[in-house]
C-alpha cells in the first residue's frame, strides 16, 4: 500500500499565487518579475522566502489575494517595489523608505567595498555621510564596523526623520547622529577620518528620461546635479578636503560616465592618490582617495 499523495487546497498556495504574480508582472515588462512578485508575496501573506520553498502549498487566504493582487498593480504602474513596501534591503541591513528619500540602490555599495576594505573590524574611527538620505551608507557601515562612530546631515527634515528611524530600528542610534545642514558646513576642519556622500549628479535634462521607478518616485532633490550633474561635486570636492583629518580618506558615488571629471575636481582641491572603482557591473561608480577593492588585498582581522 502506498501513502496517498497530500492533499492541496483548492484555492491558491503560496506556489501558485507567485508564479500567477510572477507572469502578470512579466506580461507587463517588468524587470525582475520573479523576484518582485516573491518580495511581494511575501509580505501580502506573511511568509518568508523558506516558507515558499519548504511549504509551497500552504494556502493563500482570499485577503492576502486582495493585497497580493493590490501590490501587483501598483507595480504594474512602476511604483518600485520599495515604495509599496515602506522598505529596502542594503549591503546586510533593512531600510525604511519614504517618498523623501532616495530607495538606496545595489551600485551605493561600492562605496562600502572602499571604506570596509580600508578600516579593518577592529578599527575604530569618525566618519560622516554628506546627504545621508535613509542613512543607507552610514548605518551600513556601522553595522559592520563596531568601534566606528558618524554623523548623517541632509538638507531635508523629513530625509533626517527617516534616518533617525532607521538607526534606531537598527540599534544603532548611540553610534549614529544626524543634523540638518548643507553638505558640512558648520563642522570643524579635520573632524573625520571618512567621508562619504552619494549626492545627486543626474544632468537635469536627463531626468524626464528616467526610468518611471526612479523619475516618478525618487525625490527630486536627490536627484538632480544642475545641469552638468557635476554641480555637488563642485561644491564637495573643497569641503571634503576642509573636514577630511591628514591620511583620512573620502568615498563619493558618481555617474558611470564622470569619472574623469569628478577625478579632476578632487585633484583640483589638493588631494593626491584619487582613482576610480568600478561597481561589479564594470562601470565607474566610486571616486575615492582610498583602496581599490579589485587589487587591494582584504586587511586582517
Amino acid at each position: 500500500m502506498t501513502d496517498a499523495a497530500p492533499e492541496t487546497p483548492s484555492g491558491p498556495t503560496l506556489l501558485t499565487a507567485w508564479k500567477a504574480a510572477a507572469a502578470t508582472l512579466k506580461a507587463g515588462r517588468i524587470d525582475s518579475p520573479s523576484i518582485d512578485a516573491r518580495l511581494l508575496l511575501e509580505v501580502a501573506a506573511g511568509c518568508s522566502r523558506t516558507d515558499i520553498l519548504a511549504d509551497p502549498y500552504r494556502a493563500v487566504t482570499p485577503d492576502q489575494q486582495t493585497a497580493l493582487d493590490a501590490f501587483v498593480e501598483r507595480r504594474l504602474r512602476r511604483e518600485p517595489v520599495s515604495r509599496i513596501l515602506g522598505r529596502k534591503g542594503f549591503w546586510k541591513i533593512m531600510l525604511t523608505v519614504t517618498p523623501d528619500v532616495l530607495s538606496p540602490r545595489p551600485d551605493t555599495e561600492a562605496i562600502l567595498d572602499v571604506v570596509l576594505l580600508a578600516y579593518p573590524p577592529h578599527k575604530a574611527f569618525e566618519m560622516i555621510d554628506l546627504g545621508t538620505g535613509s542613512g543607507a551608507i552610514l548605518l551600513a557601515t556601522l553595522a559592520e564596523r563596531f568601534g566606528a562612530r558618524g554623523v548623517g546631515t541632509d538638507i531635508s527634515f523629513e530625509a533626517l526623520a527617516v534616518a533617525k528611524e532607521n538607526a534606531t530600528n537598527l540599534e544603532l542610534d548611540n553610534r549614529a547622529t544626524f543634523m540638518r545642514t548643507e553638505w558640512a558646513a558648520g563642522f570643524p576642519d579635520h573632524s573625520f577620518d571618512v567621508v562619504v556622500s552619494n549626492p545627486p549628479y543626474i544632468p537635469s535634462g536627463d531626468i524626464p528620461g528616467l526610468d518611471p521607478e526612479v523619475r516618478d518616485h525618487d525625490p527630486l532633490l536627490a536627484l538632480d546635479g544642475g545641469p552638468d550633474g557635476l554641480q555637488a561635486y563642485r561644491e564637495l570636492a573643497p569641503e571634503i578636503m576642509r573636514i577630511l583629518r591628514p591620511d583620512g580618506l573620502f568615498a563619493v558615488e558618481i555617474g558611470w560616465d564622470q569619472g574623469p571629471q569628478v577625478k579632476a575636481l578632487f585633484e583640483a582641491v589638493g588631494f593626491t592618490n584619487v582613482i576610480v572603482v568600478k561597481d561589479l557591473s564594470d562601470r565607474d561608480r566610486v571616486v575615492t582617495n582610498g583602496p581599490d577593492p579589485r587589487t587591494s588585498p582584504v586587511p586582517k582581522m
